[in-house]
């Protein structure tokens, strides 16, 4: 939960935003034009110019220090679904021109966003968010076998069965895009397994069938991290080149799109 707090709080605030937009719109979606429309526009826009500026400056910075880079990117992420969102409303419905455009932009920059927040969780990391390389992974691996090893001797043979028995199970499906887009699926199949084999033993035996699957899925999810590195690093890599870029674009169009607005809104008061 801890780990998607920023998608609940922007959801949240999205749910608020329609409520609000609701109220206001009565007998019809208020205009880009209006009070309303203005200023919710406004807000959005500003949040869509922290998203595109502010946690790149702290990830580039080598002087400012404030707070961790993991809550910089949750930040990040909040402004850039919530910003979007209140533009969004600010549009009336209305795709025309180039505000209709910077609109579909905005689609295709926050799907983005998304797809690299999945692949970013890929990545295996410290607390501090700082990326663990895999000399450290096969480490913990190895202290997780010796963990799990030790459990298996202080314990009954018959719980070797049921380790092998786990580990028919495949860690990843695939090879590079495919497998990291796949491994949701992969881990859900290999829970309902460890669920069920669980299930099937006697009742006095399950505190330590909860143990013994604690140290399965901390020996798996290592396995995972190793074998998905190379491609996850791959892939932040070619999408970090395109998103930005995209991003850019994005602020240029809207920012083109504001000061015409402000332009022609104080031509027609003259």
């Amino acid at each position: 939960m801890r780990q998607n707090v920023e998608l609940v709080l922007a959801f949240a605030c999205i749910l608020l935003l329609t409520g609000l937009y609701v109220a206001v719109a009565g007998s019809g979606p208020p205009g880009p034009a209006t009070l309303f429309g203005h200023w919710i526009g406004i807000v959005g826009f500003v949040l869509m110019l922290a998203t595109e500026s502010l946690y790149s400056l702290r990830k580039q910075s080598r002087h400012v220090r404030w707070g961790p880079m993991q809550s910089w990117l949750s930040a990040h992420i909040f402004t850039g679904i919530v910003g979007p969102y209140m533009v969004f409303l600010h549009t009336g419905f209305r795709f025309a021109g180039l505000a209709g455009l910077t609109m579909w932009l905005t689609l295709v920059l926050v799907s983005s966003g998304f797809f690299g927040r999945y692949v970013y969780t890929t990545l295996p990391r410290t607390s501090a968010g700082a990326e663990i390389g895999a000399p450290q992974l096969e480490s913990a691996l190895r202290r997780a076998q010796a963990q799990l090893d030790a459990w298996l001797d202080a314990h009954p043979a018959r719980w070797r069965a049921l380790v092998a028995q786990m580990a028919d199970l495949p860690v990843i499906r695939g090879r590079g895009l495919g497998a990291i887009l796949r491994q949701p699926i992969v881990d859900r199949r290999y829970r309902r397994a460890w669920r069920q084999a669980a299930r099937g033993l006697d009742a006095t035996l399950r505190p330590q069938a909860a143990e013994l699957g604690e140290l399965l899925n901390q020996r798996r999810t290592l396995q995972r991290q190793i074998a998905t590195l190379a491609t996850a690093r791959r892939i932040m890599a070619i999408w970090h080149t395109l998103h930005v870029p995209l991003g850019l674009v994005l602020f240029a169009m809207a920012l083109v799109h504001v000061v015409a607005a402000l332009f022609y809104s104080r031509s027609a008061v003259l």
